[in-house]
């Protein structure tokens, strides 16, 4: 006979547990404590089994029923409903422990122990804020290309090309160390680099003209403010490293009587090691900032704080301050008028130069064999090109160096001798 609503609402409890049966062995087991569950009796591979179905009246009359229909045609296909359950609850957990924000925070910890760049990883974590909201809670592997997409498309309407274009990248590299890890079997991210906008290249802005090149190192030199910005300013077109590398330049890094800058590979954006030549007007710039922060670990340390390098926005707020707008000059900048210069003078192998711009070649074999080759040509260039920089400075037109005439072996053992 089947059961009613009103019967299970009436039904009291009893010192003991007791049933009250509904049809195709779907029963309401009462509890001493008047607690009452649903379940469901069934026979599986000639065993007679329980299921548990829900708790009354969370779980209605009708509820019970389609949960008992639903379990019926389990055992009708050949399935286990109880076993069914557990994976079920399984899943749920895995999804739980398995959203796109669980697997990105894992990816996260992993890069940073690789001991990827600063900035590498500040736009990292940008990107992964921005991401969350709408896939955050999301199980890894359930989410699908269109939902990738359409918060791409919510990037792209604000007009930043270049964060979706890296953003995408990001998400891709989540679900590959997903898949790596068992958590996800495609990367839907993937196949969108045609879905979405391709930014225009725009590249540093940078004076390449020797004139203003002159004239720009004259304003650095007159330039007003913190002496230790304006120091960093006068190196910084004379070893043309990135911006982060040398704001975060450590007196250890420097051996001064070999005249070397030796950055180690956590540092560069390549993560491969990194060797600058220093010119005598380096090593006189350094003698001339020693006195000022030689007790900090950092050549250029922060203004408020010698523990700290100074921020990565130091230079560039200096040239904006000498009214060199972002158009005109940028910190990045000076890596291109080395680069232009130098390959206009003709007197270096290209391929030096590149070195010397920490430019690494793909091919790993043709990587160590330029990593050496050059040393020599860089050294009597990087000496050149300090020589060809005084003289535009001075008010020259840079003839005079950029002919050749000024290329010779520099003798650094004996500014080491000076030194000593």
């Amino acid at each position: 006979m089947a059961l009613t609503a009103l019967a299970i609402r009436n039904a009291q409890p009893r010192t003991k547990a007791y049933k009250l049966s509904d049809e195709r062995s779907l029963f309401l087991l009462v509890m001493p404590n008047g607690a009452k569950y649903w379940r469901f009796r069934y026979r599986f591979l000639d065993k007679q089994k329980t299921l548990a179905i829900g708790v009354w009246p969370e779980v209605s009359l009708a509820d019970a029923r389609i949960k008992r229909d639903s379990a019926r045609q389990m055992v009708a296909d050949g399935l286990d409903p109880m076993v069914e359950k557990k994976r079920r609850k399984l899943r749920a957990h895995f999804d739980a422990n398995n959203t796109f924000r669980a697997v990105a925070e894992e990816w996260f910890v992993k890069i940073t122990r690789e001991e990827r760049a600063e900035v590498t990883l500040s736009k990292v974590r940008w990107l992964l804020e921005k991401v969350y909201p709408f896939l955050g809670d999301l199980p890894i592997h359930e989410i699908e290309v269109q939902e990738v997409l359409a918060v791409l498309r919510k990037i792209e309407a604000t007009g930043r090309y270049e964060s979706a274009r890296r953003m995408r990248s990001v998400i891709s590299r989540v679900f590959r160390y997903g898949i790596a890890t068992g958590r996800a079997k495609v990367d839907p991210a993937r196949d969108l680099r045609g879905a979405i906008i391709v930014p225009k290249t725009r590249h540093f802005a940078a004076i390449t003209r020797p004139k203003e090149v002159g004239k720009l190192l004259r304003d650095i030199d007159d330039s007003p403010g913190y002496a230790i910005t304006r120091l960093a300013l006068r190196m910084t077109p004379h070893v043309f490293v990135r911006p982060g590398e040398l704001r975060r330049a450590e007196w250890s890094e420097f051996d001064l009587e070999r005249a070397v800058w030796s950055i180690p590979a956590e540092k560069m954006k390549m993560r491969w090691p990194h060797q600058v030549p220093l010119s005598r007007q380096v090593l006189d710039l350094l003698d001339e900032i020693r006195p000022l922060t030689g007790h900090s670990p950092y050549v250029f340390p922060a203004s408020h704080t010698w523990k700290r390098p100074m921020s990565e926005n130091t230079i560039t707020f200096a040239l904006r301050r000498m009214g060199y707008s972002g158009s005109e000059m940028t910190a990045h900048g000076f890596r291109a008028m080395a680069a232009t210069l130098l390959n206009e003078m003709g007197l270096w192998n290209p391929d030096a130069i590149e070195r010397q711009l920490a430019h690494m070649e793909n091919n790993g074999v043709r990587r160590a064999y330029a990593r050496g080759q050059y040393w020599e040509e860089r050294v009597r260039m990087m000496q050149h090109w300090s020589d060809y920089l005084d003289e535009l400075r001075s008010g020259g037109d840079g003839n005079k160096a950029s002919d050749g005439g000024n290329v010779v072996a520099v003798d650094f053992a004996r500014r080491g001798e000076r030194r000593r």
